[in-house]
């Protein structure tokens, strides 16, 4: 077992509750000890929300230890029931409820006698599941119970609707700006004649469920959120989903070709290819920037990418197929999904990365001394280190990736936002000489520890100071090359010896 400071995705539990708060009207309960219900602030903070989190926590302490759960947890939902009127609760398996062992189905059961709204259990294992793949499961759930209980109702729709129709499927609170690219999709259904059915879980009532079946296909823009109740869906009723990701300009025209191919299928007549040479001409300026002098500046230049299969992915093609910039490496956290990653981008990368290890991609980095770093916010602190720049992609995140303006990533308007996000991140022209005359570096000391924080070698204070005396812009290279020179033939203390020794091994 190992300590970890660092999670790239979360416990199962958050998973569930951002699906479970990304509903109108439906509360979450999650029995857990004081210092777990850190997701309410985190929401709060990060999405500027201005009404307070539907998730209550059922604390753990002494008494609940001594005495058993079962009668806390149900007067927590009962009283909840009471006190906001939901038309769902969601109790939330923990960590700390699967070592007590306890029975959250008997206490489910046990609450329903008296709540007037549906109360349910969140089927997640919590040693199996990360926070995506509970989140998937946990929308998927709530979907079919909803689903289920119109059918024993009788209040299923029988026909799809006069319009061609989508359900937008996995649009999340703490999702990577979500927001924006759920107004963007909009937009880009409204200009291609398509009706907006659902926008599930985010702003979307437990009581539209019923008509999901309405829409002609089920669009799930990310890979880790919707899947699971998209197939659901096209096994209950056929409903085709498409799951190609609008990012980029190449997979956009793609994604909108499969929808037209699509709704013609279902008896629609529409051609898109006006369409998308119009979008691709005058209204992204993607395709125009990949041949304009500046990119062209950025042609060969390594980068590397990781993050979740979704956006590593999407990022990885623009950068290699659209920019011409060389992707060393790209890698991903999503372990469980790896198969489909490697397929996407083995093409356009000289290696793929498959880990949620922080410090082994942080050593990645290190080794390959990229030109730009396109990942997480843990990949912008290790590009601080190394003095890289790095563009954030993919979560996790912080409250500067909840951007108040308009930042989507789908669609053509957000092909203008990517492609600025990859030009900015690199270092342009004159401008590392320019820091280096008039200041503006984090800081002018040399970070000699390694990334991965087990350096076993010692920079001496003569050897420190020649160090600082090299320009920053290659002050990172110089460095590691000594280091590597070093460690080759097991030198501990790095003098300016040493240093010189290194320089006149490499032909410097």
């Amino acid at each position: 077992m190992k300590l970890a400071y660092w999670m790239y995705a979360g416990p199962a539990h958050i998973g569930t509750l951002r699906v479970a708060s990304s509903f109108k009207n439906v509360h979450a309960i999650m029995h857990a000890p004081l210092g777990d219900d850190y997701f309410n602030v985190m929401r709060s903070m990060l999405e500027r929300e201005r009404n307070f989190t539907p998730v209550t926590a059922s604390i753990v302490d002494r008494n609940v230890l001594a005495r058993g759960s079962q009668e806390k947890v149900v007067d927590n939902i009962t009283r909840k029931d009471k006190e906001e009127t939901p038309d769902l609760i969601v109790l939330t398996p923990t960590c700390t409820s699967s070592i007590l062992q306890e029975d959250l189905q008997n206490f489910v059961e046990r609450a329903k006698i008296e709540a007037k709204a549906d109360v349910m259990l969140a089927d997640v294992n919590h040693y199996r599941v990360n926070e995506l793949q509970a989140a998937d499961r946990t929308l998927h759930q709530i979907v079919q119970y909803y689903i289920e209980k119109a059918r024993k109702r009788d209040e299923l729709p029988q026909s799809k609707t006069e319009k061609p129709s989508v359900n937008i499927i996995g649009i999340s609170t703490l999702g990577f700006h979500n927001q924006h690219d759920c107004t963007e999709l909009r937009r880009l259904m409204a200009d291609l004649g398509i009706e907006v059915n659902t926008v599930i879980p985010e702003g979307a009532s437990v009581h539209e469920l019923k008509n999901l079946p309405r829409a002609w296909f089920n669009l799930v823009p990310y890979r880790e959120l919707g899947l699971m109740a998209a197939r659901y869906l096209e096994q209950e009723f056929g409903t085709p989903y498409i799951n190609i990701t609008p990012m980029g300009v190449v997979e956009t025209a793609r994604c909108i070709c499969k929808i037209q191919q699509v709704i013609n299928e279902q008896g629609a007549d529409v051609d898109y290819e006006d369409f998308i040479n119009e979008q691709t001409l005058h209204v992204s300026q993607a395709a125009w920037f990949s041949r304009s002098i500046d990119c062209q500046n950025l042609t060969g230049k390594k980068a590397v990418v990781f993050g979740d299969n979704t956006h590593a992915a999407a990022i990885t093609k623009i950068l290699a197929r659209e920019m011409g910039i060389h992707v060393v490496w790209a890698g991903t956290y999503c372990k469980y999904d790896a198969d489909w990653f490697r397929e996407q981008v083995s093409e356009y990368c000289d290696e793929v990365i498959i880990t949620d290890d922080h410090g082994a991609i942080g050593d990645a980095i290190a080794r390959v001394e990229p030109s730009a770093i396109f990942g997480t916010q843990m990949e912008r602190h290790v590009g601080k280190r190394l003095n890289i720049p790095c563009g954030v992609i993919a979560a996790p995140i912080h409250v500067q990736n909840f951007p108040i303006g308009y930042k989507p990533f789908l669609g053509y308007e957000g092909t203008n936002q990517i492609t600025d996000l990859i030009y900015n991140s690199f270092t342009l022209g004159m401008e590392d000489h320019l820091l280096e005359i008039f200041g503006g570096h984090d800081t002018k000391e040399v970070i000699t520890k390694g990334i991965s924080a087990e350096s076993d070698l010692n920079w001496t204070k003569d050897g420190l100071a020649e160090l600082n005396k090299i320009p920053g812009f290659v002050r990172g290279k110089v460095k590691r090359n000594t280091e590597k020179f070093a460690r080759e033939r097991g030198i501990k203390d790095i003098t300016t010896e040493v240093l010189y020794a290194a320089k006149e091994a490499v032909g410097a």
